[in-house]
């Protein structure tokens, strides 16, 4: 602690300071797809952790607390390592440097992807060591990652989340490539391939149990500040090929009236079960998804959003929007990834539609910014204005239920292709201060 440019932390800390994740896929279409019903009771414990207020000011003041977000992917190297098989030492210090990289930029949450790939940053009792590490699954880093991590972010008065990706298995498609004690080697039937990966069977109760107690073994072991879950659910769609879960759909799909309403139920199961357990182990760690931007579109759903693009509802059987109505979940981060003026979604359209879900629930609302975008070549000209992203805010800043955003990713805050991140931080970020409820 004591380095300059930090906030506030949890606990009155005093610092000086998406295969890829879907969010990197997706395309200028706004499919996501270029590559990539019980009660609530969320609120009774948001209640105690956000009891200062719902961090809302008068409508274009400046927030005293506002989320500042950084995501820190690891799958396939992305961000960090910067490639598998360097020394414990060197990634230790490429880590550092990005967190220190956060505190530059005057954020305030570090979101790093602990379980890329169905293994684990740390040393864990269900999971083989993450492959990104060393470049072969299974082998002792000689070093704890994620213990690291949540040490140093602490340190510089940064919240560390920890990023899960629940049910993918591989980038690939052969089990055989797999550490040989990996668990899908070992149960096979939870295993479905699709589109070229291998996944976990959202649609089997005893792969949802266990990639709970996989995800849970890190909260229990470590002081992290919140579980956070990315946009992958059922897989994105594939042209040409179906998710083959005939077998479990005739095993417990009965009493749904169709394929899809069971999908649904399923993944509605593992965030509302997630949310409890959670609650059940650490009252005070926040339970985050950061979904694709478009639940439904207004022409499909009356409730939906004035879009033309894929539907995660739809698509992924993900009912981001009842996860809100009810609840379960503790913030949402919809990836908006798209500029102002878009017309099969318009950055515009979405962020009022987003802060008005969010309205009465208690469920803190971060927008999802596209930084890796801006400068991109192949991406429309608006992205290659470096006040794009700027603006970005400004809007948002008129919709009082956002809350603060988060940036995708690391390397894009570190290489700032033209300045986009510079202009943020100058136009918005002037001085540190603490996320919401913190």
């Amino acid at each position: 602690m004591g380095q300059a440019g930090g906030g506030f932390g949890r606990r009155g800390m005093v610092a000086g300071a998406a295969g890829l994740v879907a969010s990197l896929l997706v395309s200028g279409d706004a499919t996501g797809a270029a590559g990539a019903g019980p009660d609530g009771g969320g609120e009774r414990e948001r209640g105690r952790r956000h009891g200062h207020g719902d961090g809302k000011p008068p409508r274009g003041r400046a927030r005293a607390e506002d989320f500042r977000g950084m995501w820190v992917a690891t799958v396939t190297n992305r961000d960090w390592p910067s490639r598998p098989g360097l020394s414990a030492a060197e990634q230790r210090a490429e880590l550092t440097a990005l967190l220190d990289q956060a505190v530059k930029r005057r954020l305030n949450t570090v979101i790093l992807q602990v379980r890329p790939t169905a293994d684990a940053l740390w040393p864990s009792p269900y999971e083989p060591w993450a492959q990104c590490l060393t470049g072969v699954q299974g082998k002792d880093p000689g070093w704890d990652p994620l213990g690291t991590a949540v040490a140093e972010a602490h340190r510089r008065g940064l919240l560390l989340h920890a990023w899960f990706n629940p049910y993918r298995v591989a980038t690939h498609a052969d089990p055989a490539r797999l550490a040989a004690d990996h668990p899908a080697r070992r149960n096979p039937d939870w295993v479905v391939t699709h589109g070229g990966k291998l996944y976990y069977n959202p649609g089997l109760p005893q792969v949802r149990r266990f990639v709970q107690d996989a995800m849970l073994d890190a909260v229990r072991r470590y002081d992290v500040d919140a579980v956070h879950f990315d946009d992958y659910f059922y897989p994105y769609p594939v042209a040409g090929e179906s998710f083959d879960d005939d077998a479990a759909y005739e095993a417990h799909g009965g009493g749904f009236p169709d394929r899809a309403a069971w999908r649904r139920d399923n993944i509605d199961l593992l965030i509302r079960e997630t949310a409890q357990r959670i609650k059940a182990v650490k009252p005070d760690v926040a339970f985050g998804v950061s979904p694709f931007g478009i639940w439904r579109n207004a022409t499909t759903d009356p409730l939906g959003s004035d879009t033309r693009g894929l539907q995660t509802y739809d698509a992924l059987h993900a009912d981001t929007r009842k996860w809100v109505k009810q609840a379960w979940i503790d913030y949402v981060v919809p990836q908006l990834y798209w500029h102002i003026g878009f017309g099969a979604a318009d950055y515009a359209a979405l962020v009022p539609w987003w802060s008005d879900v969010v309205r009465g629930t208690g469920v803190h609302l971060y927008v999802g910014e596209a930084l890796y975008r801006a400068g991109d070549p192949a991406a429309p000209a608006a992205w290659q204005d470096p006040a794009e992203l700027s603006r970005h805010l400004a809007l948002a800043a008129d919709h009082d239920g956002v809350l603060g955003h988060a940036f995708f990713g690391a390397r894009d805050v570190v290489a700032d292709r033209i300045g986009a991140m510079a202009r943020v931080v100058a136009d918005h970020y002037p001085t540190p201060v603490r996320p919401p409820g913190w």
